[in-house]
C-alpha cells in the first residue's frame, strides 16, 4: 500500500514536471522571433506550417525585401506587421545559423538592404507628411532593429541593428498614434529580454496597457493569450494577473 502511495506521487510529480517543461518550450527563445503571431487569413510572406520557422524553401531570398515593403501598406495592421517582420527575419538573419530552419542564404546583403529600405521610409524631421503613415513607418523600422537584436549572439543580426534603439522608436510610434493596444503588445516583447532592474516597470506596463486595449475575442486577445497562457485563460484573468506583478 504504502509503495502504492509513493509510487502515485511520484507519477503525478513527473506529470506535472513535464507539463511545465512543454509550457516553458512552447515559449522559449526570443519572444520577437521563436514564436508565430496569429493573423487569421490576411496575407504575409510565404509560410509553409504553424511552426515559428516552417519557412517555404522555394523562395526566392531576393524577393524578400520587395514583397515585405509590399506587405507593409498604411493599411496592414499591426499585427500582420510583427508576423512579416518575423517572417522576414527568419528568412534573412535567423536561417544563416540555424540549421533547421533548412533555407540556404549565403549573406546578409538582403537583411542589410531591408534595414535601410525601412529606415528610409521614416519622414524627415521638419518635412509634412501624414502623422499615421510616419507612425507606421518609425514602427517598421523600430521593430525590425528589435528582430534583428533577439536573432542571436553569434549571428550578424545584433551587429546590423548596432546600437539603434528600436524600442524607443516603437514607443515613439505609440506617441504618436495617440495610443495602440497591438503596438503596446509588441513594445513589451521588444523590452522583455532586458534587465529586469532596467526594463521591469516598461515591460509591464505596455503589457497592462495591451490587455486594456484588447477585446475579448480580438484577434489581439487572442495572440497575448496564446502566449502569456500561464497568466489566464480570458482577457480578464489576464488584466488581473499583470496587475498583481
Amino acid at each position: 500500500m504504502h509503495r502504492k502511495v509513493l509510487r502515485s506521487i511520484s507519477l503525478a510529480v513527473t506529470s506535472i514536471l513535464c507539463l511545465l517543461v512543454v509550457q516553458q518550450a512552447a515559449l522559449a527563445g526570443p519572444p520577437l522571433i521563436c514564436h508565430s503571431f496569429e493573423i487569421g487569413n490576411a496575407r504575409s510572406l510565404p509560410w509553409t506550417g504553424s511552426e515559428w520557422r516552417a519557412v517555404d524553401k522555394n523562395y526566392i531570398i531576393n524577393r524578400l525585401v520587395g514583397d515585405t515593403l509590399g506587405l507593409l501598406t498604411p493599411e496592414t495592421p499591426v499585427l500582420v506587421r510583427m508576423e512579416t517582420i518575423r517572417r522576414a527575419t527568419v528568412y534573412a538573419v535567423w536561417s544563416m545559423n540555424d540549421y533547421k530552419v533548412g533555407y540556404a542564404v549565403k549573406d546578409y546583403a538582403v537583411a542589410r538592404e531591408l534595414l535601410s529600405r525601412l529606415k528610409a521610409r521614416i519622414p524627415d524631421s521638419g518635412v509634412k507628411s501624414d502623422k499615421r503613415t510616419a507612425a507606421l513607418a518609425m514602427f517598421d523600422y523600430g521593430y525590425l532593429v528589435e528582430s534583428y537584436k533577439q536573432s542571436g549572439n553569434e549571428s550578424q543580426g545584433p551587429k546590423l541593428a548596432g546600437d539603434i534603439d528600436g524600442y524607443g522608436l516603437i514607443v515613439k510610434s505609440i506617441a504618436m498614434r495617440g495610443g495602440d493596444p497591438a503596438m503596446e503588445y509588441a513594445a513589451a516583447l521588444s523590452c522583455m529580454g532586458r534587465k529586469r532592474e532596467a526594463e521591469q516597470d516598461a515591460y509591464v506596463g505596455h503589457l497592462q496597457k495591451a490587455a486594456d486595449g484588447a477585446q475579448e475575442g480580438s484577434l489581439l486577445a487572442r495572440n497575448l493569450l496564446n502566449y502569456f497562457r500561464d497568466r489566464g485563460k480570458t482577457i480578464a484573468e489576464l488584466r488581473a494577473n499583470i496587475a498583481k506583478n
